[in-house]
């Protein structure tokens, strides 16, 4: 069975977007609440735990309609800004086909065998190599290469990368990150925006600064309970990001060979990407690109290694590579 276009990984890819969407407004929920108990604790005397999260729930019924309206604008601003946010993290600009030809040349014929709309190209200027597939729909998609890979792999080679970038764009992993960058996104920002400001507090706190609450009877587990959810909600955002399989990987690699009909361009490129893929980007973009080889990742790594999606391909090419 082809590993490219396998309609139940699409079906997979598309739940699974549904569901990031679907769990958004729970996670929402808890650090929203998580918030509100950090407020009471630290602001309001209550006589109990249970007053104080009972207290924490009335802020929550106040708050929810503003947090919601500020959802969806933070999801208005992703969808018509991502693009432009992830070029900036990277240094990305356009390509244009006068610059690259042969380029252009090779994703333009990809895209004829398939019946694709063609992607634009954007280009990094860095010795890495490596590449990734960003956007949303048809009209948005866009590959975006490295310098150092395109001076480095020769033109089997290149035309392997771009299949293995136009095989996420068909199996609609590319929306699914995308999604899934801008669902944590919003929680990171929270969490770690909470965090230091909790530090800044305790910090006044330990100064014998606090004043309301300090005659607060569970003043200090409320608070305790409060980091821990916003803990959880962060964490529960995270694993969320790190559960989206590996497996899109070993499918690009395979779809690439499919569409190029040339798994011996696809294991040389994996071989010369191996160890220089390195670029400066934010953990949620690297986890877009080809490789994403980071040290002690372990069961945190977005990517396979690369002699793992080597061996598959061997095995799925029929040992040609040997």
């Amino acid at each position: 069975m082809g590993a490219f276009g396998l309609q139940t990984h699409i079906w997979n890819n598309n739940l699974k977007s549904v569901l990031l969407l679907a769990g958004f407004p729970l996670l929402l929920f808890l650090l929203m609440y998580g918030l509100s108990v950090a407020y009471v604790g630290f602001a309001e005397p209550v006589n109990s735990v249970g007053e104080g999260m009972s207290l924490a729930f009335d802020h929550v019924k106040r708050l929810w309609p503003f947090a919601l309206v500020g959802a969806a604008l933070w999801f208005l601003i992703a969808f018509f800004s991502y693009q432009k946010i992830i070029e900036a993290s990277v240094a990305a600009r356009g390509l244009t086909r006068k610059e690259a030809p042969e380029l252009y040349n090779l994703l333009e014929n990809l895209c004829v065998s398939r019946g694709l709309t063609m992607p634009r190209l954007n280009i990094i200027e860095t010795d890495a190599l490596n590449a990734f597939a960003s956007g949303l729909t048809d009209k948005s998609y866009k590959v975006t290469v490295t310098r150092g890979l395109i001076e480095s792999l020769d033109k089997q080679e290149l035309e392997a990368v771009l299949a293995h970038e136009l095989t996420h764009i068909m199996n609609r992993d590319v929306r699914l990150l995308i999604i899934a960058v801008v669902f944590v996104g919003i929680f990171s920002f929270f969490g770690e925006l909470v965090f230091r400001n909790m530090f800044y507090r305790g910090v006044r706190i330990g100064g014998h600064t606090r004043s309301r609450s300090g005659d607060s009877r569970g003043g200090g587990v409320l608070i305790l309970i409060a980091i821990a959810m916003i803990v959880i909600a962060y964490l529960l955002a995270l694993v969320i990001r790190f559960s989206l399989s590996q497996k899109r990987e070993y499918l690009a690699d395979a779809g690439a060979v499919e569409l190029t009909r040339n798994p011996d361009a696809m294991i040389s490129a994996l071989k010369k990407i191996s160890g220089h893929s390195r670029v400066d980007a934010p953990n949620d973009v690297q986890q877009m690109m080809v490789d994403n080889s980071q040290p002690f990742a372990g069961v945190f790594a977005t990517h396979p290694p690369i002699d793992k999606r080597i061996a598959a391909l061997v095995d799925f090419a029929g040992g040609l590579k040997r």
